[in-house]
């Protein structure tokens, strides 16, 4: 089993050394879900929301956001990206919205927390905006699904594993 690195030997909490690794090509990939009532799903869809796009709305406060994690998460690096994708599709059978984000850099320390919380702001962002029609959303299930790049390499949830 591997330590937890944001632990010194004292036991203290301390921002990992990054400085002798080496720069690779990051990716992480993460998604979350949003579940709401149907008429709520179907206000976001057809853009009958009367606050406006809540999609693009939710997609740039989640890009935003991955920019700022290292502000949010204590003993995140600021870490420069190069590459936020935020997507959504609706499934009208489970009353939900997925976001998928994926997040690259070129850099020293992987960017496993800026998509997952991208990803989470995204989903807020949706709860915000559509809270005066709907208040009993949930937002569940925001995790991992890729990273690739670094010393650990590659790394992929399976379909039938949460646990990961």
């Amino acid at each position: 089993m591997t330590a937890l690195t944001h632990f010194n030997d004292q036991g203290e909490a301390h921002m990992v050394d990054v400085s002798s690794k080496p720069q690779s090509l990051r990716t992480a990939i993460s998604e979350g879900f949003i579940t709401m009532q149907a008429h709520t799903l179907s206000l976001i869809e057809n853009g009958g929301h009367k606050k406006g796009d809540v999609l693009g709305i939710a997609r740039i406060a989640g890009i935003m956001a991955s920019k700022k994690t290292s502000e949010l998460i204590p003993l995140c690096h600021p870490i420069p990206l190069t590459h936020v994708e935020i997507s959504f599709s609706a499934d009208f059978h489970l009353h939900r919205i997925r976001c998928i984000t994926t997040v690259k850099t070129t850099g020293q320390t992987g960017v496993e927390m800026e998509a997952l919380t991208a990803t989470t702001v995204a989903l807020l962002t949706i709860y915000d905006m559509c809270k005066a029609v709907d208040k009993g959303m949930v937002i569940q299930a925001v995790q991992l699904l890729e990273k690739q790049g670094g010393q650990s390499g590659h790394w992929q949830r399976h379909s039938t594993d949460n646990s990961q």
